[in-house]
């Protein structure tokens, strides 16, 4: 009989404490979305620029490339630009056939990235560079080395435009919000970007006058926080 009463005593336990887990486990929550967002102007650019030619010949198509790299890196180097922030890179040599003309070409590329750090001196180096035989622009991007120093500023706006929802969301039911349970970052980060199609001559580029408009970069965060709703 004893045995019979301890386990229903223990079932009844048992019982009870699933029963509370149960009701604990379940929490009325506001799931919402907060953006932050920030604009500031760029202090320096990411030039992506180089060189292309066809021939015949794959050792003539392939000189002629090195020439006009090597002098693209002096003019970049008498720009007064820092060793470190120019490097080339894809350097490219394949085989191409034109049909029309039933030929096989030789096509030899390379790029070189460029950071320039006083956009000041843009528009000149950019001139230079293709006056020195450059005919490929494959980007231009606008930065700031000011963009971690305002992601604490972004962040917190973010969540407060996040609280601001839900307790919006809350008030129409009555209801307030309580603690934070979940915290989701989704940040992105938006650089102005130029992009420029491969020019067929360095001379026919060199003859254009472009002024290019900086503009700000907007630099945004998205997060996403789950409130106690009560």
């Amino acid at each position: 009989m004893k045995k019979i009463v301890y386990l229903f005593t223990l079932v009844l336990v048992t019982f009870s404490a699933m029963a509370q887990n149960n009701n604990n486990s379940i929490t009325p929550q506001v799931n919402v979305n907060g953006e932050g967002s920030v604009k500031i102007k760029p202090d320096y650019a990411v030039i992506t620029m180089g060189a292309e030619i066809k021939d015949l010949d794959s050792a003539k198509a392939k000189k002629q490339n090195d020439e006009i790299i090597a002098k693209m890196i002096q003019v970049i180097k008498k720009s007064n630009v820092a060793e470190k922030d120019y490097q080339t890179q894809r350097v490219n040599l394949y085989k191409t056939r034109e049909y029309q003309e039933k030929k096989d070409y030789f096509v030899a590329s390379q790029t070189i990235t460029i950071t320039l750090r006083n956009l000041d001196n843009y528009e000149k180096l950019m001139a230079d560079l293709m006056a020195a035989g450059a005919n490929t622009i494959n980007g231009v991007e606008f930065k700031s080395t000011q963009t971690e120093k305002v992601a604490t500023e972004i962040r917190a706006k973010a969540v407060l435009n996040a609280k601001k929802k839900a307790e919006d969301y809350a008030s129409a039911l009555n209801q307030t919000i309580g603690k934070a349970l979940i915290i989701s970052d989704q940040s992105m980060v938006n650089n102005p970007r130029v992009y420029m199609m491969k020019t067929a001559m360095a001379d026919e580029s060199a003859g254009m006058d472009q002024t290019l408009a900086v503009g700000e970069i907007e630099i945004s965060t998205n997060v996403n926080v789950v409130f106690e709703l009560k």
